[in-house]
């Protein structure tokens, strides 16, 4: 077959072998604390914060080279130090977790058995309208900005996912993620191969820890280094191929707030929870390049309106440095102008017209109160339609 076109059939597992069998070094990431498992591990404490650019840009590289041509995935101890940040956040989630158990509804698992795990789609946000300090608290981090901007650039759009493996719930088939990942065979193979090598650069997947994760409550398996297979979205179908997956998979344990962020195209998975005790929480970040489309729909207007007061009240008092706030616009309005209606919506003093990020960041420079935002992101949207 045509080096232009991929197959399951034509995958080679010795490929695979050679492939995953390269070692990580410490010495190619020097602002890593080492290296473990062949995962390439951070102390959060130690990264250069906002504001210290030259710095900063350095380390982004090496997360984005450790994604690229690295192991694939990349660990931040402590990148929530404060856990009482957290636990709201678990808190919340709870809340709506219980609610979807009364009110009768099952969120199914894209690939574990159904029941296996409790699952809060579009959990970004219903944490931003149910508790929008907690949304502002959580999505102010600093980690989860640097990694999506050392992989994605800026505009990028965070959607998440709660994930939960209660007592006894087993591990997922190991496979890719979204966009490729989330495709049977025959439609992934109709998709050139250029495709499959540009595809991993539109998604960042990441994992925040809710709890404690020895190994035994089954944190995500990972297979270092698979993402640079150039079959890879097909390839962990193949059973000879899935055998060598499943023997050759790594765990990293994790302590609560660790995060935790990997290439798309790596194979990973949630593995099996052997307690009797632990519900595994796991906040499951997934974030899209400004340049593609998330998997969620989200009313990202609702959200900004709802964090627009605790925002502007951070900004009056200072208890929240302006690269935080803008990390939580980031993380909750739409980042980027197009697709819209350029009838109505024309660039002005620019190649794009204003995103609906910008008005809420210029809501907050120019001290608008929170109808004139409201007003601001119904006239915004409403320039966006063609009717």
């Amino acid at each position: 077959m045509s080096a232009s076109w991929l197959s399951e059939e034509n995958a080679d597992l010795d490929e695979v072998v050679t492939v995953v069998g390269t070692p990580t070094h410490l010495a190619d990431y020097p602002h890593a604390a080492r290296v473990e498992k062949g995962i390439v591990v951070f102390d959060s404490a130690t990264l250069p914060r906002a504001g210290m650019a030259a710095e900063r840009r350095i380390v982004m590289a090496e997360i984005a080279r450790a994604l690229m041509e690295g192991p694939g995935v990349v660990a931040f101890e402590g990148a929530f130090p404060d856990h009482a940040i957290i636990d709201r956040a678990s808190a919340a989630f709870n809340g709506i977790i219980a609610e979807q158990h009364a009110s009768g509804a099952a969120a199914g698992d894209h690939f574990a058995k159904p029941g296996a795990n409790d699952r809060i789609w579009n959990a970004l946000e219903k944490l931003a309208l149910r508790d929008p300090d907690a949304f502002a608290e959580y999505y102010a981090n600093d980690v989860i900005a640097l990694a999506s901007r050392s992989w994605l650039g800026p505009g990028y759009q965070v959607t998440s996912q709660v994930n939960v493996v209660n007592p006894g719930g087993q591990a997922q088939v190991p496979h890719c993620d979204y966009h490729l990942g989330f495709m049977g065979r025959e439609q992934n193979e109709e998709y050139p191969a250029h495709v499959h090598r540009l595809s991993p650069a539109l998604t960042l997947q990441g994992a925040v820890a809710h709890c404690e994760m020895p190994l035994e409550t089954g944190p995500t398996f990972y297979l270092p280094h698979s993402q640079k297979f150039p079959s890879v979205y097909l390839a962990w179908r193949r059973p000879d191929i899935a055998a060598y997956i499943s023997e050759h998979t790594i765990q990293l344990a994790l302590a609560k707030g660790d995060a935790v962020f990997f290439n798309p195209s790596l194979i990973h998975g949630a593995g099996t929870n052997v307690t009797t005790d632990v519900r595994r929480m796991a906040n499951l970040l997934q974030v899209s390049s400004a340049f593609g489309r998330a998997m969620e729909t989200i009313d990202r207007a609702s959200m900004s309106s709802a964090l627009y007061p605790v925002l502007a009240e951070a900004q009056r008092t200072g208890s929240m440095p302006d690269d935080a706030i803008d990390n939580v616009i980031a993380a909750s309005a739409e980042g980027y102008a197009f697709p819209t209606n350029l009838d109505r919506d024309q660039p002005i003093g620019g190649l794009a017209p204003p995103s609906q990020a910008d008005i809420v960041r210029t809501a907050l420079r120019e001290g608008w109160d929170e109808q004139a935002l409201t007003d601001g992101l119904r006239n915004h949207a409403h320039r966006r339609t063609t009717q």
